[in-house]
């Protein structure tokens, strides 16, 4: 009986460490998963959704314009935010969203923030710490009320730990100072809205993991968000799969109706418009003839066809 007691304690004790907050701010892993309840796969640690690389690396390849169509169709129509200035504009951002809330700094509410902080381990100043939980292929994603001028998150060195720790870039409603030395750093980018030497003064964090808002978008930790030129929108991870496919076969289908108009088989309003049974199974037939160029087995795209709301 002893034994099971033991057994039960530190079973106790581990759940109620993995879902403890990283510090009074941070959601827990319970309330996490509450919020993001229609994911239905793998999660880290701290409860956020864990996209797969596979689906990370696909996304790359989808437009703004139909990741929003998917989105909208599903009844997501709070999730882009445009008006961006970034480092590079010719190479997007995608990855899964570790978020960060950021307030006027206030001396109460900033003295327990820090003190928690360093009750949990945290040290430095507290726009690190959530560097300091970044993994492979997060993007860090924060809200500090479109602060610029002394509203800095990261200069150079920082913006060095967050590329050594997920491979990617950041998301800021904030400015970012550095540009020049941001410029040389070979795969990091940077959407802010402004660049200025000054640095980070009369802000505080006051949230980790936490939903944010990001302009007009509503954004949630384990959200894929998907930055390019136009700007950025963020994906429910239970969305993101189908985003990525519905992409892959407007594609496909793209290809298949040019080829048969410079084939002359179809006029361009047969193919501008809802396809007819005979042309959706001329293009079954097109794709059996184009399998190895298929991301996924054809059975999944059948499935998306039938459900697709566009």
């Amino acid at each position: 009986m002893t034994m099971i007691r033991a057994i039960c304690f530190f079973a106790l004790l581990l759940v109620s460490v993995l879902d403890r907050p990283a510090f009074g701010q941070a959601m827990s892993r319970d309330e996490i998963i509450g919020y993001t309840s229609l994911w239905e796969g793998e999660r880290f640690p701290d409860g956020r959704p864990k996209v797969s690389d596979d689906i990370l690396e696909r996304m790359k390849r989808v437009s703004i314009e139909g990741a929003w169509s998917v989105l909208r169709g599903e009844g997501y129509v709070n999730q882009f935010e445009g008006g961006w200035m970034m480092i590079h504009d010719d190479r997007p951002i995608v990855g899964r969203v570790l978020t960060a809330q950021y307030m006027p700094a206030r001396p109460d509410a900033e003295a327990y923030i820090q003190r928690k902080g360093q009750e949990a381990g945290h040290t430095g100043s507290s726009n690190s710490w959530p560097i300091n939980m970044l993994t492979s292929g997060d993007v860090y994603v924060a809200s500090a009320f479109g602060k610029v001028e002394n509203g800095t998150l990261i200069g150079n060195n920082l913006a060095s730990a967050i590329y050594a720790k997920s491979g990617n870039g950041v998301i800021f409603d904030a400015g970012v100072r550095d540009l020049e030395e941001l410029e040389k750093m070979e795969g990091f980018n940077a959407f802010v809205r402004g660049w200025d030497p000054t640095f980070l003064t009369e802000t505080m964090l006051t949230g980790i993991n936490v939903p944010i808002r990001i302009g007009r978008a509503t954004v949630l930790p384990g959200d894929i968000v998907l930055a390019k030129r136009e700007g950025v929108i963020f994906i429910p991870a239970h969305l993101a799969e189908r985003v990525v496919i519905t992409s892959e076969i407007i594609a496909l289908r793209d290809a298949f109706g040019i080829q048969r108009l410079q084939e002359g088989k179809y006029t361009p309003g047969q193919i501008d418009n809802r396809w007819t049974e005979d042309i959706e199974r001329d293009f079954s037939q097109w794709l059996d003839a184009h399998a190895s160029e298929l991301p996924v087995p054809k059975e999944e795209f059948q499935k998306y066809l039938e459900i697709r709301t566009w």
